[in-house]
């Protein structure tokens, strides 16, 4: 039976493929026949092909009204880079079983993978009756006894309820509300149900387009969107791939049950190549179709060039992101064989959780705090910015909570008194900001790091790794070395010149090989290079989901008592898992004298503190205290204070090394103390004169 292209994907099943079909009413496009950006264009009638895949390729957006186009709208297209965040709006039109569900809507590992459905009856099973309106969650397809069936979950009462529901289950099925917001990219792959189309809603911008904006001005209403799928195929006298819309005006009949789909060539993946024994290596293949130019990390990856695959193995690299205030920010994977040096770069902590996270017993921690907190009970105590600290450990105290004693959990720290050091206790909740005072000047192999410390860690590159033609992290001004990744990579080389091999990654490397049944003249592998890779924000997300998948949760910071007549004070949002992300650049000078500029620092910082009351002054607020001068005072302190100094410091030394030093802390208390007695008294004289 003959059907269209578009028709030809929505029926089959991806597990099936690969598919051959032969044209029955080809297509001509006159002067080109593989030009219109990469795709095929020109198919003769009962030409033959072999589809080995397909994905939706953009999207034809048109403005919704009430669930239905609106009929002033013109349909636009879309990329799937196209910026914002979109929520999806849940269908309305029911699905009649199971079966269905499984055909038409991707089922996967990640939490994209996970659809949510509920039933407007009861379902019975064995040993379960899942209520009309529960939410039920799809996890995985999978042969249970025989039956091909849904793994699902229901949570009831924070508990999670495993089922499984076989495929021939019938019943309306509807989707529930999604509150996620996802990017179009991911809704095309997990959020686009086959032969359906998508309405989503436009939740917020992310960044300008570069080019004409095709939506409305102003646009904040609801999309449907119509997928148009790329097919990926093998033709029978052509090596390369093809690429083929689904638009593309064609019929086609799936002839696969007749035809020796053997007599096609074998295009295969890195991650095909992976799932072979190690017995087949090492093996001879040509490239089929190569990387594209920007993400190619090798010259001789060229479409048509031969490789020698020698083995395949897991590697462990160290996931790193470059340490800067603004976006966007650079990923890299950093191989365990660099040969690179680092030093040390101050950590910042939001919270004093998270020095306890950071605590380790081969140091101690030494902070500064560069922002005031004061303790609303009095047997704990109260933060001033300059004050150090020595962390010593996690501990329980018993303070006055509303007229009774509450054991609350606290931090027990040295403060650090010029030669003196007086015990003090900090509540665990407490939102405040410390630098990481760095005493430490060792350079540091990468292998050391991970051995002697705790990630995440912060570094600089201090000396360049000389057999890497273009070291890409010798120039960041810092890295936060995140944490360690195993990921699978293949050993390759030229086949024309195996001088040399090298490892590529087999998840993040897009590209099609063809084995060929040449002998490998040279088993043993040339000397093995390696390089760092520098990867996308996606990417790095993308790896950051999947390697703490198998972690646990790590417990919240613990929250403040409620105390209904005092002075509020915020609990802190950020967890551990906050830890993972990159701070903002907040380094601070390592030189043993004051910043030339300094002086001129703390004038401009008395003159904000002025700008501020007078501020106030225009809001008629004549009846608080100076804390919102405070913390301006505290805020241009902290950034100018030291991170001029960081500015003054880089352009004398590339690779220097930085920490705090005790004149700027001492500088930091003196300029608070003066700045703060002099807005009290400014705000008192502005007090007499009204």
């Amino acid at each position: 039976m003959t059907s269209t292209l578009e028709k030809f994907i929505h029926s089959v099943d991806p597990r099936t493929l690969p598919r051959v079909l032969q044209i029955q009413s080809g297509i001509y496009f006159e002067g080109s026949i593989y030009e219109m950006f990469g795709h095929e264009c020109s198919l003769s009638t009962g030409e033959v092909i072999k589809v080995i895949g397909f994905k939706i390729s953009k999207l034809i957006a048109s403005v919704c009204e009430n669930d239905e186009v609106s009929q002033f709208s013109a349909k636009v297209e879309l990329p799937l880079n196209f910026p914002g965040l979109y929520k999806v709006v849940a269908d309305k039109t029911p699905y009649v079983s199971i079966e269905e569900i499984t055909r038409k809507v991707s089922i996967g590992p990640t939490r994209f993978g996970h659809p949510c459905f509920y039933s407007p009856e009861d379902i019975k099973l064995a040993n379960l009756t899942i209520k009309h309106g529960e939410h039920i969650t799809f996890n995985s397809v999978e042969e249970v006894s025989g039956t091909m069936a849904v793994n699902c979950v229901v949570v009831r009462n924070n508990q999670s309820h495993s089922f499984t529901l076989p495929l021939s289950q019938e019943g309306k099925f509807y989707e529930c509300e999604d509150d996620q917001i996802y990017t179009l990219k991911e809704i095309a792959e997990w959020k686009i149900p086959k032969c359906r189309n998508r309405i989503v809603k436009l939740s917020s911008t992310i960044h300008m387009w570069d080019f004409s904006n095709p939506l409305p001005e102003d646009f904040d209403g609801c999309l449907i969107l119509t997928p148009v799928y790329e097919v990926q195929a093998v033709m029978k006298f052509r090596k390369d791939i093809v690429h083929i819309l689904s638009d593309l005006d064609v019929e086609v009949k799936d002839i696969t049950d007749c035809y020796d789909i053997s007599s096609f060539l074998q295009p295969m993946s890195l991650e095909d190549i992976f799932e072979k024994t190690s017995k087949e290596f090492p093996m001879v293949a040509e490239i089929l179709e190569g990387p594209s130019e920007s993400k190619k990390p090798f010259k001789f990856l060229d479409t048509g060039n031969e490789i020698i695959i020698y083995k395949k193995y897991q590697a462990t690299r160290v996931l790193a992101s470059e340490i800067r205030s603004d976006s966007p920010k650079r990923y890299f994977l950093i191989p365990m064989s660099y040969k690179g040096r680092f030093k040390r770069r101050p950590r910042e902590f939001p919270t004093a959780y998270d020095l306890e996270i950071a605590r380790s017993e081969k140091e101690q921690l030494h902070v500064v705090a560069t922002k005031a907190f004061d303790s609303p009970h009095k047997e704990l105590f109260s933060v001033s910015v300059g004050d150090q600290f020595l962390v010593q450990q996690c501990q329980t105290s018993e303070v006055l909570y509303e007229g009774r004693k509450k054991l609350i959990d606290v931090l027990a720290c040295e403060q650090i008194l010029g030669d003196m050091y007086k015990k003090v206790l900090l509540p665990m909740y407490m939102e405040g900001r410390f630098v990481e005072v760095i005493h430490d000047k060792k350079q540091y192999q990468l292998s050391e790091i991970c051995k002697e410390f705790r990630l995440p860690f912060n570094v600089k590159v201090s000396v360049r790794d000389l057999s890497i033609e273009e070291d890409v992290v010798a120039a960041m001004p810092g890295l936060q070395l995140e944490e360690e990744i195993t990921d699978s990579y293949l050993l390759i080389s030229s086949a024309s010149s195996p001088v040399e091999s090298w490892e590529i990654p087999v998840c993040r490397l897009n590209m099609s090989i063809h084995l060929l049944s040449k002998d490998v003249q040279t088993v043993v592998p040339p000397v093995t290079k390696t390089k760092v890779e520098e990867i996308s924000e996606e990417q790095y997300y993308m790896l950051r989901r999947y390697e703490n998948q198998t972690l646990r949760s790590p417990p919240r910071p613990p929250k403040k008592p409620t105390l209904s007549p005092k002075p509020h004070f915020a609990v802190p949002k950020q967890g551990v898992t906050d830890v993972l992300q990159a701070p903002k650049n907040f380094c601070v000078d390592t030189t043993k004298k004051l910043c030339s500029n300094q002086a001129a620092d703390v004038s401009e910082l008395q003159v904000s503190c002025r700008n501020d009351l007078v501020h106030c002054d225009n809001k008629k607020d004549m009846t608080g205290n100076a804390t919102s001068v405070e913390n301006s005072v505290i805020k241009g302190l902290t950034n100018q204070a030291l991170g001029n100094c960081e500015a003054e410091e880089d352009e004398q030394e590339e690779h220097s090394y930085d920490y705090v030093d005790e004149d700027i802390i001492e500088n930091i208390i003196k300029v608070f103390q003066d700045s703060t007695i002099r807005n009290k008294h400014a705000v008192s004289e502005r007090r007499r004169d009204i």
